[in-house]
């Protein structure tokens, strides 16, 4: 296998060999077929090279966010997470999540206002490990993990002391936007309760 796989590219934070690392994926779609989708998207991951394991959390399904907060009138997303223990570099896994996306009728992420669009298929990299990065080409850990239900829920079904760095325990993190949402705290936080990035 290709060392280059396990070793990332310029400028990666942490250069070098990888040891074999849990990295966390969420995966959601709302256009389509999406329980198909999601199982296929789960296929890919598991044929990924340097890839040991995959496990995922039951899908559930989530109101679709648009630029402008919750959208119930748009197709639902149905949302999971998966645990991904690989040897891959993180940009070089990140590379492999935007080709299976691509693979399944995603456009590739060059605009920034596709974020908020339906789509067939979206991964996300939130966490690998505990690698912290601030470039905007790989951040790490998604920068708006700690604020996604639709994230952090399927994470503690196959987890449950999972550890979001810099945030906390996912269920700690959890259960505060739980706490904030019954108190009516911050009705605009449109990021808790969306399916898409």
């Amino acid at each position: 296998m290709n060392r280059r796989l396990a070793q990332g590219y310029p400028g990666e934070p942490s250069q070098g060999d990888h040891p074999e690392t849990v990295a966390v994926v969420a995966i959601g779609a709302n256009l389509g077929d999406r329980e198909a989708t999601l199982r296929a998207a789960l296929e890919d991951l598991v044929r990924l090279p340097l890839t040991t394991r995959v496990v995922a959390a039951t899908p559930v399904e989530t109101v679709a966010l648009t630029l402008d907060g919750p959208d119930a009138e748009a197709p639902a997303y149905l949302n999971s997470v998966a645990l991904v223990t690989t040897r891959l570099a993180p940009s070089v896994l990140l590379g492999y999540l935007h080709a299976i996306e691509e693979a399944h009728g995603r456009p590739p992420r060059r605009v920034d206002d596709l974020r908020w669009q339906d789509r067939t298929l979206d991964l996300d990299l939130i966490a690998y490990g505990d690698v912290r990065s601030d470039d905007p080409a790989l951040a790490l850990p998604h920068p708006r993990a700690a604020e996604r239900t639709f994230v952090l829920a399927p994470w503690l079904q196959i987890d449950p002391d999972a550890v979001l760095p810099g945030a906390g325990r996912v269920d700690e993190v959890l259960a505060r936007l739980e706490d904030a949402a019954a108190s009516g705290a911050d009705a605009s936080d449109d990021e808790t309760r969306g399916g898409a990035e």
